[in-house]
């Protein structure tokens, strides 16, 4: 059946290596008693795009545990919606600018992007806020078209690197480590871009020309100077704070109570995010998540593009790209995946 998106608009490919991995601004806190297993939803605070954030009155009282990775006592949070919000509490909490937060991580002090901090937290959970240390700035010969990079953003405004591919043009620059987080490229300010805009700007560096890139990398504690990963393979480590529910900030919208994915949605995810990464160079989990929501209950390819075009329609995703999606999905419906 064809797919009723001529209006469109065409997407060219962000990146190929240069992959874009937002944190959301979304979290969501596992383990809330008295919530059956459910996944409570906070909207963003008051944005041009979402709704203002409910009233404190009406927010859950969840208190968390959290320091600062290179080293600090332990404090207390809580009445945080979205990440902004975190930011300023951890900022409260500790007299520090929220602005010198970088990204935080969940139950480890180190730079380990597979415990970021972005689409879930237990109440078990411990966070780790990582803040601006030394600040460098870099000339790097782009020999390749692609440098070997994945970027993801904090959801606050910061892009960093999240992944540093082996053998590559990056990779063979000591100076540049998993974690550093993006200020400039050739002078161009990128504090507040999203992560799909600074690996468009990698992407499109002319190759056999040089650049300059700043940097800020994290503020590290002893134990973690002259650390570097390439980030760990999802599901690898000790995982923490086992709860069931979850606590969701979402872009756009007030809190919500949901349960978590049931093992279709949680094949169909990984598969569209295979996909996201195949055809536009990023992943990116809660969008996946968000378009198998979209598409679960779909009758046809059709309803589903529609679907599409509503809710995320600024993506502009090739047709042949939702067509493989759709059958990603009913492939994990009758357990094909």
């Amino acid at each position: 059946m064809p797919l009723g998106l001529g209006r469109r608009k065409k997407a060219s490919p962000l990146v190929e290596n240069e992959e874009a991995e937002p944190i959301r601004a979304g979290l969501n806190v596992s383990g809330m008693d008295g919530l059956d297993g459910g996944v409570v939803g906070l909207g963003e605070g008051a944005t041009s795009e979402g709704l203002p954030p409910p009233p404190s009155s009406l927010r859950p009282r969840l208190i968390f545990h959290t320091q600062l990775a290179h080293g600090s006592p332990t404090g207390r949070i809580e009445g945080f919606s979205n990440v902004r919000e975190l930011y300023a509490k951890i900022g409260e909490a500790f007299g520090i600018p929220p602005a010198e937060v970088m990204f935080c991580t969940l139950n480890t002090h180190k730079v380990d992007m597979e415990k970021l901090l972005g689409g879930q937290i237990g109440l078990e959970d411990f966070i780790f806020a990582h803040i601006k240390g030394q600040r460098k700035e870099i000339e790097v010969y782009k020999g390749e078209d692609a440098l070997g990079l994945t970027i993801t953003d904090n959801g606050a405004g910061y892009a960093f690197i999240k992944r540093i591919r082996e053998g590559s043009i990056i990779h063979q620059i000591q100076v540049i480590n998993v974690g550093d987080m993006i200020e400039s490229i050739n002078g161009h300010g990128l504090i507040g871009c999203r992560h799909y805009e600074v690996a468009k700007m990698l992407k499109e560096l002319p190759r056999g020309k040089e650049f300059t890139i700043k940097l800020t990398e994290p503020l590290k504690a002893f134990d973690m100077i002259s650390q570097r990963s390439g980030g760990a393979r999802a599901g690898s480590g000790v995982q923490l704070g086992t709860g069931r529910g979850t606590l969701r900030l979402r872009a756009k919208g007030p809190a919500t109570v949901e349960e978590l994915p049931s093992a279709f949605e949680e094949k169909a995810i990984e598969k569209v995010d295979d996909l996201l990464e195949s055809y536009m160079g990023i992943r990116d989990s809660e969008l996946a998540a968000t378009m198998v929501e979209l598409g679960k209950d779909k009758k046809n390819p059709d309803e589903f593009a529609e679907a599409l075009d509503e809710t995320l329609g600024d993506f502009a995703f090739p047709d042949e790209f939702v067509f493989d999606v759709w059958g990603a999905i009913g492939d994990a419906k009758v357990g094909r995946l």
